[in-house]
């Protein structure tokens, strides 16, 4: 019985693990088959030859960058996942009470390490309730790890995007003070200049606002399953690590 319990809770744990890749890679595939039917109809070579600031270049190269990170940051949290229902199967099988005496026959992770740091505390402090709230805080900062550097980038691409918009501004006004109207050649060639400016300002402002929503999604998504596994590791020593601790100090 025991044994099929076990062998439900590695399935949930690999089938959990799954999903949480899952979402980035369905995300990512969607959005290599959009820049796959942009660059089909030409609109990307357009994007690029129009920008003479390159600022979308570095937009996407920015994005592109930021994928990777969110792809390991997906990797590292799902991997978290599974070593905390781990270590749920191990506490709450019967006998698993006994693995908190030796620690060390927990896997390797950010969850056993908070809990190891329970039973520390648990040793040095002679009786009363043991109170997690620190190590807890402590433990979401860790699963948390650079996390936040989706919103860095995120904010980043906006702000590129603004950029650019006043660049393109800035080139576009920059013939208007020098306009002969009586000059058909100059006047050709301000409306040139005057086309180019609002081409930079259109694409540089369209690829950050549109890069800025994408890292959203994709950090929304990382962020919402970090929470899933801070909350796994609260339930799992609120329920079976500290009653067995404060226990062992009532006896």
């Amino acid at each position: 019985m025991s044994a099929t319990a076990s062998a439900d809770t590695l399935s949930s744990a690999d089938t959990s693990e799954r999903s949480v890749l899952l979402l980035w890679m369905i995300f990512t595939g969607l959005s290599v088959f959009a820049v796959v039917v942009l660059w089909r109809y030409g609109l990307l070579h357009l994007m690029v030859v129009s920008d003479r600031t390159y600022i979308s270049s570095v937009i996407a190269v920015l994005y592109i960058v930021t994928c990777f990170h969110c792809f390991w940051r997906s990797r590292a949290i799902a991997r978290e996942g599974e070593i905390a229902r781990r270590c749920r199967a191990i506490l709450s099988a019967p006998g698993g009470a006994r693995s908190l005496d030796d620690v060390r026959a927990l896997p390797g992770g950010l969850v056993p390490d908070h809990i190891r740091n329970l039973v520390m505390k648990a040793q040095a402090q002679p009786t009363g309730r043991i109170d997690q709230t620190l190590l807890l805080r402590s433990l979401a900062d860790r699963l948390r790890g650079s996390n936040g550097f989706g919103a860095f980038v995120s904010d980043t691409l906006m702000k590129l995007g603004l950029l650019g918009t006043i660049i393109g501004f800035i080139i576009m006004l920059a013939p208007i003070a020098t306009l002969d109207a009586a000059d058909k050649a100059a006047m050709k060639s301000s409306m040139g200049l005057m086309s180019d400016g609002m081409a930079v300002a259109m694409y540089t402002t369209l690829a950050g606002l549109i890069g800025s929503i994408l890292v959203k999604i994709q950090y929304y998504m990382l962020d919402a399953a970090t929470q899933r596994v801070f909350s796994d590791a609260v339930m799992l020593t609120e329920t079976h690590v500290t009653p067995t601790l404060e226990r062992r100090h009532d006896g």
